[in-house]
């Protein structure tokens, strides 16, 4: 009953923060999917090389069958001005079942603890089919790791979105692009550090499927 009631107000408050972006009114139906749909059958992973080294691969999380991604948002924390930075913390994906996006699912693998999710953006047709990623490498012993700072996505209808995360590093290659589209995510983190330097979020994989044949 306890696991029912968290589920249910987890999905009552992104309902809310997706009827509260001016971007996403119409999108009335919510839900995390979590780890339910891992069973999905994918035809590859999507990939960048130049991730960073801390953490370790975490959990994935699928779309389910028939659901791809159309849109995302970030975990990022802003310029802590001296403190220790972490910048980009988490990816949520946001899928839905054809054009019609009348009920959505969303997907994060493991988010680091710091900062806020921005508002979602959504391909405006098609659906996300390839990534790249902005990243500061090591800083060295002494210096403030922030490893993935920021995200850009590629929809199938040729728009680019970027995330709203920090500047520090560069955006690596492009990776392969799924010509069917992605369908789930999976992170590499470097789990709290207890005072020491915190990285979080380290490099990010995302799984392509083929579009059902009808």
């Amino acid at each position: 009953m306890a696991l029912r009631t968290l589920t249910l107000t987890l999905t009552l408050a992104l309902t809310l923060a997706l009827l509260g972006c001016g971007q996403a009114k119409d999108k009335l139906f919510l839900q995390r999917a979590g780890q339910i749909f891992n069973s999905r059958s994918y035809k590859s992973l999507l990939t960048v090389t130049n991730g960073e080294q801390f953490g370790n691969w975490t959990w994935p999380e699928m779309c389910p069958d028939g659901f791809f991604a159309v849109g995302f948002s970030v975990r990022v924390e802003s310029n802590q001005f001296g403190a220790d930075d972490t910048s980009l913390n988490g990816v949520r994906l946001v899928c839905a079942k054809d054009e019609t996006r009348s009920f959505l699912y969303t997907v994060e693998s493991h988010a680091g603890y710091f900062g806020d999710w921005s508002a979602p953006q959504y391909c405006p047709t098609g659906v996300l089919s390839s990534f790249q990623l902005r990243v500061e490498p090591h800083q060295g012993l002494f210096g403030d790791d922030t490893a993935v700072n920021n995200i850009k996505f590629r929809c199938s209808s040729f728009p680019t979105l970027e995330a709203p995360g920090m500047d520090w590093g560069e955006y690596g290659h492009w990776s392969q692009e799924c010509d069917g589209g992605i369908c789930g995510v999976e992170t590499k983190m470097e789990e709290y550090q207890w005072g020491l330097d915190d990285s979080t979020l380290n490099d990010v994989r995302f799984h392509c499927c083929a579009k059902s044949q009808q």
